[in-house]
Parts: C-alpha cells; structure tokens; sequence
C-alpha cells in the first residue's frame, strides 16, 4: 500500500470526468490519497482534452505552473492523461515537468505507471499506437473490467453518476479530433452497463447518464439480437432505485431516433432533454464538415421531436469561421438557431485541429475577428431565445435534482436566512437556483421560480 498523495486535475467533457472518477477510484484503491493541493501533491495529472486549441494551450499554461513547482520539489510526478497524451504521445515527455503520458485506452494502467514513477523516477509512456486499428480482446476486457469498478465514492455531483454506454467515433467529422484519440466505435454489452447502474442506484445514485461520442448510434449484436439505445433506456427505468435516465450527446441520425423518442414518451424516468449538436445552417458547410444531413431534415428532426415528446427540451452546438464559412453561410445558421428554439446552445470558434481532415485538406480562411465576430452574434440571439422560454416558467412548480452548493452566488444570502444557497437542474436540464438545506443535495426537492434569466431560474424552495 502507498501513503503517497495524488492531485488530479480534469479538462473537457463528460467522457473525462468519467475517466477522471474512474482514475481516481482505481488510485484510492492502490493505497493512495487525494489532495486538493498540487503544490503539496507526490503526483500531479491531469486528464486533457484535445477537442479545441484552447484546451490544449490550458494544459500547456498549468504545465509550465508545475514546471516551477518542480524546481523546489523535484521529486513530484508529473503525469498527462486523456487525449492529448493519445494526440501527442512521446512528445509530451519533452516538456520538462512530465514523467508520466498516458492515453485514455490504458487508463487501466495508471496505478502502475505511477507506482513505478514514484519508485523508479523513469519517464512512463502509454498510449495506442496504431489507434484506428479494433482493440485487441486483452485490452477491451481490462478497459471493460476497469469501467465496471467505478468508484461511488468519488463520484462529482452526489446522487448523480455517468455510465458509458459506448467508446471511440466512427463519424470523422472533417473538424473533429475524437476518432484518433479515442479510437473505434465500441457499443458495451447492455448486461455489463445495466449491472453498473443496478450497482450504483444500490448506493443511492438517483440519476444517470448514459455517455457515448454519438450515443444514440448504439448498436450491439448478439446472436440475431440487436440492442439499440432506446434497449437501454428501457431496461434501465427497470432498475430499482434510478429516478431520472438521460444520455448525451446525440448525432442528428433518423437511424434508431423514432425509437428513442417514443421511449422518452413512454418512459417517466427519461428526462424530456436531448442534446443534439447541429454545428452548421449552412449545407455546403456541413457538406464541408462531413455531417450526414442537410439543415432542412435536421430541422425535420427537431419538429418530430417536438411532436412525439411535447415538453421536450433540445439543447445544440455550433462551430462558427469553418474553412470557407461566407456571410450568407452565417446568416442560415442563425435562422437555423431561430428556428430550432434552443434552451441553450454551445458556440465554439472554429480552430484547427492537427491531425483532421479539416487541418489537412482546407485552410484557415476566416480571420479571427470575424469568427468573433460571429460567435457574438449567434451568442445573442440565443441568449434572446433562452430569455423567452425560461421567462415561461415563472411563478410555476418544478422538480430539480439538487447538486449542492452554488459556486457562484445568484442571490442575496440574507434571503434565505441561514440557508445556504443551493443549486439543481430540471429533468430539461434547466438550471435552479434557491436557498435550503445543505442535506438536500443528492435529494429531489420542488422549488416555485420567482424570477428568471437567460440560463437561470431562481426560486423559492417549497
């Protein structure tokens, strides 16, 4: 057993933060403990995202913050996870606060490559080579066997807790790096994702949400049985002891979409939310991005949505200043955004990723202003729409799952009293804030909203 003391630091999106649980659990259990202090830590990492520059240049900023670190306490260990270890590999190890690289394939293995830091002080490195290529029957049964010892215990939110339905992408959007960091599409077996839930809703876990880069394509085969997401869905409301169900993120495919829907119609535990990115309005732009639909039948899709599951809430993503991205291409992608009636919607700048085929085959074109520019744009006229249907709320009930305290206070503390101030979300993944008791969090709770904004309600517990 080790005495030794681990700070972890987690980038991007909820593939990490499961990856980030996962690790923990797995270092707790090799003997080590958590500290919320890099400076005081025997080993630093830090799992990385690769998805957009600017998540690798946070790594790359809190490296050289390590690296000073380092200079007084040269024998802290320094380790890279996640996808930028898988993007750039042996190349991480030049930086001189690194001693550990690791990808997100052989998370299985990281107790022992910081055990062997720590005893050896020799640079580690672990990543897939040949990262398109299936995975071998060895390394799927232990990254298998690694999923299914998620700790509870370390779980971000208490009551909630992320299950992966499936790994890797097969989509190879022209922009996107997910396909050579995270490898192959690979559906779980559903015994092996029902069983996690089984044992995390017998801790006490309320809700749960199934992960995948394109979750709703999950597809797995046995014998002249095939599982479809909406399989999962089914069998998961089974499950004693889960509350709500919801799944992220959906690629706008009709394979398999009817049957979802009519199992969020069918299902109460399903929360009415669906988080499917459009990223363009413009068709020769999703031409251009390799995303297999045009604006009219991603509309189409929206409409059907609505219409199978009335109260539906449908969050989107955008990437503004593509390669060849023209004015009149900006301006259907903001009548797609007023057409589409987002609760919210996530707006990037487009920026190159080395390795895609974006990066390879299509220059740069949109100057950075005007990808500014435009974000600010698309920005605001969401920020109207979500003004408008969060204003529908006021004065009504609803029923949040409560996260614990707010980060960032919204409220007056003295209105509560001597009640802190809490914050939950909807089954729509609306956003609550209110002021009660700190024992709520992990708890269902009914909240009366007395005052909105664009991406908050505030309200009064009842």
């Amino acid at each position: 057993m080790s005495d030794e003391t681990v700070h972890i630091k987690s980038y991007g999106c909820q593939m990490n933060k499961l990856d980030t649980a996962l690790v923990t659990s797995a270092l707790k259990k090799a003997g080590f403990s958590l500290t919320d202090s890099a400076k005081e830590a025997d080993v630093v990492l830090i799992n990385t995202c690769s998805v957009r520059d600017h998540a690798e240049q946070r790594v790359i900023s809190h490296l050289g913050h390590l690296q000073h670190i380092k200079k007084s306490r040269p024998e802290m260990i320094v380790g890279v996870i996640g996808c930028m270890a898988q993007r750039l590999g042996v190349k991480l190890l030049e930086h001189n606060a690194v001693d550990i690289v690791c990808g997100p394939a052989q998370i299985p293995q990281i107790a022992k490559l910081v055990t062997k830091a720590l005893q050896g002080k020799k640079e580690t490195i672990a990543v897939t080579d040949k990262i398109r290529q299936k995975t071998d029957e060895d390394q799927a049964q232990a990254l298998e066997d690694f999923e299914s010892a998620y700790g509870i215990e370390d779980r971000y939110i208490p009551g909630q807790a992320y299950v992966r339905a499936m790994r890797g992408c097969d989509n190879f959007c022209t922009y996107c790096i997910v396909p050579f960091v995270r490898g192959p599409e690979v559906s779980r077996p559903p015994k092996a994702i029902i069983e996690q839930i089984k044992k995390l809703a017998d801790a006490g876990v309320k809700q749960v949400t199934l992960l995948g880069q394109r979750v709703n394509a999950y597809k797995y085969k046995s014998g002249k049985k095939t599982w479809c997401l909406a399989d999962l869905l089914r069998m998961a409301s089974d499950v004693e002891g889960t509350e709500w169900i919801r799944f992220v993120t959906s690629y706008p495919s009709e394979e398999f979409f009817d049957e979802i829907l009519q199992a969020m119609a069918d299902l109460p535990k399903v929360c009415n939310y669906l988080h499917i990115p459009a990223q363009s309005g413009s068709d020769k732009i999703l031409r251009a991005m390799n995303r297999h639909y045009t604006a009219g039948r991603y509309l189409a899709m929206l409409a059907k949505a609505r219409a199978i599951v009335p109260d539906i809430a449908i969050a989107g993503d955008f990437i503004v200043g593509f390669p060849g991205e023209t004015q009149a291409d900006f301006e259907v992608t903001v009548d797609l955004v007023k057409k589409a009636q987002y609760k919210n919607c996530f707006i990037f700048k487009y920026s190159p990723r080395p390795g895609t085929n974006a990066d390879k085959r299509l220059q740069d074109d949109i100057p950075l202003e005007v990808k500014k520019s435009r974000n600010i744009k698309l920005l605001a006229v969401q920020e109207k729409i979500s003004e408008q249907l969060s204003a529908e709320f006021l004065d009504k009930e609803v029923t949040v799952l409560v996260e614990g305290l707010s980060k960032k206070p919204h409220l007056n503390d003295t209105e509560g009293g001597d009640k802190p101030q809490l914050i939950g979300r909807t089954a729509t993944d609306y956003i609550v804030v209110f002021n009660g008791p700190l024992s709520l969090a992990g708890q269902f709770a009914k909240v009366k909203i007395t005052k909105t904004s664009p991406l908050t309600l505030f309200g009064a517990l009842i």
